[in-house]
């Protein structure tokens, strides 16, 4: 069974519209206009049981609304969903029990107490006993490496920490399903690391399926092979990251460090030049031009090294926003 089934989901909002000015504000008042936002139109996927899958999309694209509905804080205005075999919304306590919301830029930490305090609460919230309350606690505070942080103020942690601590505080009843809004949100890039690191080992032991959201691409690379992709509330792409770039960057990149310089239309001969600084040249090839390209330009050039890659994630996710790639899977 599917861990997460989405069918024509939807959230659509009225929201009233004001002219500027006092005749505005008076017509707003006593002749009311409004206009629909389709905050979320008619998306459907399905998620397996431990799979990390990427949830992307531009500002204001409708991933935490979508979250929002699949973790039961949002009615849908239309669509089903079933999250570990519970309808969101309609479930109670034991759905709450195998779920984890963690949004990365709201805290449930207490910001004057220790994040041992927002643990016991957590505890007491989720009625843990106490055995599996200090094996789950010992085991997190062991992967992410809080022994030390445990008894002090939460105003007194890093960003780093106090993520990692909220990590810890969502995960104490060991939910199989989490949903995870920007969880690397403003932390340097150890601390990325560390959460990243920590994810794929959270899910590998309990075989957790993870959803997640995330604005930087290295968390998308490291973490989610599938991405689904939204703008606008509408479902552009849903299908293997690697796919999406052949898909939609049919091109490789031909990076030369060259013993001497070299003018630039000769350069030009080899592929598109993108960069020309020297000892560093970039030119770019049709996919299955790229051997041919190598060996011609190795056998033209000064070439001191040559490497051969894919073009950046994050130009081929921008051109996925712009619904370049058609939906698919």
């Amino acid at each position: 069974m599917a861990a997460i089934v989405a069918e024509s989901l939807s959230k659509h909002y009225r929201v009233k519209v004001r002219q500027p000015g006092l005749a505005g504000a008076v017509r707003a008042l006593f002749w009311p206009s409004y206009r629909d936002v389709r905050a979320v139109d008619d998306v459907s996927f399905r998620v397996e049981p431990g799979e990390i899958v990427g949830f992307l999309g531009p500002n204001g694209a409708g991933k935490t609304t979508t979250l929002k509905m699949l973790t039961g804080l949002l009615h849908p205005t239309a669509g089903r969903a079933d999250v570990a075999g519970y309808e969101p919304w309609s479930a109670g306590a034991a759905f709450r029990q195998r779920i984890a919301l963690v949004l990365g830029n709201k805290q449930q930490l207490i910001w004057d107490l220790p994040p041992e305090e927002t643990f016991l609460l957590n505890r007491a919230v989720y009625g843990i006993g106490a055995d599996a309350y200090r094996s789950a606690r010992d085991e997190l505070v062991a992967m992410l490496d809080l022994a030390d942080v445990l008894d002090k103020p939460v105003r007194q942690l890093s960003l780093g920490e106090r993520m990692k601590c909220e990590l810890a505080a969502s995960l104490l009843h060991r939910p199989e399903l989490l949903f995870l809004d920007e969880p690397t949100l403003g932390l340097d890039l150890t601390a990325q690391e560390t959460v990243r690191v920590f994810l794929c080992e959270y899910r590998d032991r309990h075989h957790a399926t993870i959803l997640l959201t995330s604005h930087y691409m290295a968390d998308v690379t490291a973490l989610a092979p599938r991405v689904i992709i939204i703008n606008q509330g509408r479902l552009l792409y849903d299908g293997a990251l690697a796919d999406l770039s052949h898909r939609l960057a049919p091109v490789r990149r031909i990076e030369l460090v060259l013993a001497q310089p070299v003018p630039a239309d000769r350069l030009a001969r080899h592929g598109r030049l993108l960069e020309d600084r020297f000892p560093r040249a970039v030119v770019e090839v049709r996919r299955d031009d790229v051997a041919r390209a190598s060996a011609a330009a190795l056998a033209d050039l000064p070439v001191l090294d040559l490497a051969i890659s894919e073009p950046p994630i994050e130009e081929v996710i921008r051109r996925a926003f712009r619904g370049e790639a058609g939906a698919g899977s």
